[in-house]
């Protein structure tokens, strides 16, 4: 009997310079940076520069990176139609992001182009759309109306612009880039995989994306920071009508959640054993945003719920590793910065856009049709009878 890698865990399918995770130990390194040293620090401009090209870009490549991504902003003809179709229908912003990417393969001029420069162009006209897509979906929905790009903003200050019509101050740009750096790439994850599957067939890279999406919306790989933060809204209105105080409320939601059998979202994680270092970013963000807001009230409440939910967590389930992930902090940093919840996931993907387009770049140059095996388990001993003489309670025995 053949071994079976469930989940391929553990299988090394590619060699990668973008990302390197190593679970055990609580690291991330991204293009050859730490997190924490890139993440706080670049701007999202200079880490796809980094991802696409290998290193940092200079003043001068930065500002011509920013133009072209203002320049690649607009959406192709048809495709608004059909975000104003998915939007009447009622459509999550996933769906409405979905639909439109695989839209996008109506802004290449020449689809059959493979040179190196061709996919670049790809790259930065996928990445340029994200945001559009994702803001105009959401104004549709909520039965507004879409807003232009501003081409003299740069990536996530339009970004945040086009979703509420208001130009962010440096604070709110600073934890938004952030936020996106940080989640731009992270190892073989199910949605990076998928889009180098595609690309390994010698599929295009808007198809690659669109199927990146769809991974993504899957809530085993997107997550729910939503759900995070609601716990914390929860735990808060209860210490209020109990008057008791928010540690006990949040001990007794947390065990009787882990006691019947329920998830407390925003801790564990399927590759990191120990913290992840995305949570320490993203609250080290949330925290200079919120001192800056000058109402540290939700901050601080997440952070006692955090350790009543850790100490819980290791009393109850011993056997497992169960720290804080990035959803956590996600959420309360996203929401410090005037985001709702249902906007989160769809930000990851604008995000995780720039990795996505790097690995369908490193895939193309270093090509092999990724094509796993099987153990199959079926019968072998079928014979074919006519329908009218077929039992139908008969299965073939495997």
């Amino acid at each position: 009997m053949n071994d079976i890698a469930r989940g391929l865990e553990g299988v090394a399918v590619a060699e990668t310079r973008l990302s390197h995770v190593d679970g055990e130990r609580g690291v991330l390194i991204i293009g050859g940076f730490a997190l924490e040293e890139l993440a706080p620090n670049a701007t999202y401009e200079e880490v796809l520069h980094l991802l696409w090209h290998d290193r940092l870009p200079t003043t001068a490549e930065c500002h011509a990176l920013q133009r072209q991504l203002a320049d690649a902003r607009e959406l192709p003809a048809g495709t608004y139609e059909t975000l104003q179709r998915a939007a009447h229908a009622g459509a999550p912003a996933m769906d409405g992001l979905r639909m439109g990417v695989a839209m996008l393969s109506l802004a290449d001029p020449d689809p059959t182009d493979a040179s190196t420069g061709a996919q670049l162009r790809r790259a930065v006209s996928l990445v340029a759309r994200f945001p559009t897509l994702v803001a105009t979906y959401w104004r549709l929905v909520r039965g507004e109306r879409p807003l232009d790009p501003d081409p003299r903003l740069p990536h996530a200050a339009n970004y945040f612009y086009m979703l509420t019509g208001e130009v962010p101050d440096a604070a709110v740009v600073r934890a938004l880039e952030t936020y996106l750096n940080t989640v731009v790439d992270h190892g073989m994850n199910a949605s990076t995989f998928t889009a180098r599957v595609i690309t390994s067939t010698g599929s295009d890279m808007v198809s690659a994306l669109a199927g990146a999406v769809g991974a993504l919306k899957g809530p085993l790989h997107g997550g729910a920071p939503g759900p995070a933060l609601d716990m914390v809204f929860e735990i808060q209105a209860r210490a209020q009508r109990s008057g008791r105080s928010l540690a006990i409320e949040a001990e007794s939601l947390i065990r009787g959640t882990i006691e019947a059998g329920g998830r407390i979202m925003g801790f564990g994680h399927r590759v990191y054993k120990v913290r992840d270092p995305r949570a320490d970013v993203l609250g080290a963000a949330a925290t200079r945003l919120f001192e800056r807001a000058g109402d540290l009230r939700l901050y601080e409440d997440a952070r006692i719920v955090e350790e009543v939910a850790l100490r819980v967590l290791h009393t109850l389930k011993p056997d497992r590793r169960l720290e804080t992930n990035v959803e956590y902090y996600t959420a309360l940093l996203l929401h410090g910065i005037g985001m709702e919840s249902a906007l989160f996931t769809p930000t990851f993907a604008v995000g995780r856009a720039g990795g996505w387009t790097a690995h369908v770049l490193e895939q193309a140059a270093q090509n092999r049709l990724i094509r796993p095996s099987s153990v199959y388990v079926g019968g072998r001993d079928g014979h074919w009878v006519p329908p009218d003489g077929r039992d139908p309670g008969l299965r073939i025995a495997s």
